[in-house]
């Protein structure tokens, strides 16, 4: 076997490695993250409701070069303890920023263990608003409409679309993996309507249309409650709603 062959079996061999490369996944007492793309992670913490029992509820991490911004909080400072120590231990990553996409406490409830550890937080200037009203952990940056922050040599953007879940409902987008964040904006596929209780269940439609029209590149997306999926999500919460 000559020279040149050996470097072409070696290639297939490692090309096949890395095709077959087991997805990242974590599962602690209270959390599991489970890997979506290249350089993104779906979070899970699980949250105790009245009405609907024990819910599990998602977040997003994107990495880029030693860097990590993440989608809401896990529901409890000590659940943020873990996460952003998995974050640095597993993925060898500094989270350098944390997005709450609206102002309930699966958003937003563990935000404290974010500001100790000084992770600037981002969040609508309405979720900042209504996140003081009730007394719940603030964020200290907001926008209005649309924002975009650095993460290593790309980007991440969070957009505000209009109303559904409530008035404040963004979401996140990270173009170079073409991953959404609908948060709680974005139903499950066969989810009910769940927790209409601050919802504007007229617009919402519109604004899922909105979120179409906006990214429609977008191939994986993630819900606030339930598994990921494509655009289908977009369609089911936009028919559940006109129904």
């Amino acid at each position: 076997m000559n020279k040149l062959s050996s470097y072409v079996i070696f290639f297939f061999v490692l090309l096949g490695c890395t095709s077959k490369k087991t997805p990242v996944r974590y599962e602690g007492d209270q959390l599991v993250v489970e890997q979506l793309s290249e350089n993104t992670f779906q979070h899970i913490t699980y949250l105790n409701t009245q009405d609907f029992g024990k819910v599990a509820c998602n977040g997003l991490i994107v990495i880029d070069e030693g860097e990590a911004i993440i989608f809401d909080t896990p529901n409890t400072d000590a659940e943020s303890e873990e996460l952003i120590r998995w974050v640095d231990e597993e993925l060898g990553c500094k989270v350098t920023g944390i997005v709450a996409t609206h102002f309930h406490t699966d958003c937003l409830g563990g935000l404290q263990a974010f500001h100790k550890h000084n992770i600037s937080s981002y969040a609508t200037e309405r979720t900042i608003e209504l996140a003081t009203a009730k007394d719940h952990p603030v964020p200290q940056n907001g926008f209005v409409n649309t924002k975009e922050l650095k993460l290593g040599s790309k980007k991440v953007i969070l957009d505000y679309l209009g109303e559904g879940h409530t008035q404040d409902n963004s979401i996140g987008y990270f173009p170079s993996e073409q991953v959404l964040f609908g948060g709680c904006l974005v139903k499950s596929l066969g989810a009910g309507k769940g927790n209409l209780e601050d919802a504007n269940t007229e617009a919402w439609p519109q604004t899922i249309q909105n979120v179409k029209a906006k990214y429609p590149q977008a191939n994986i997306i993630i819900p606030g409650h339930g598994k990921p999926g494509g655009t289908d999500l977009l369609d089911f919460t936009m028919a559940l709603f006109r129904d």
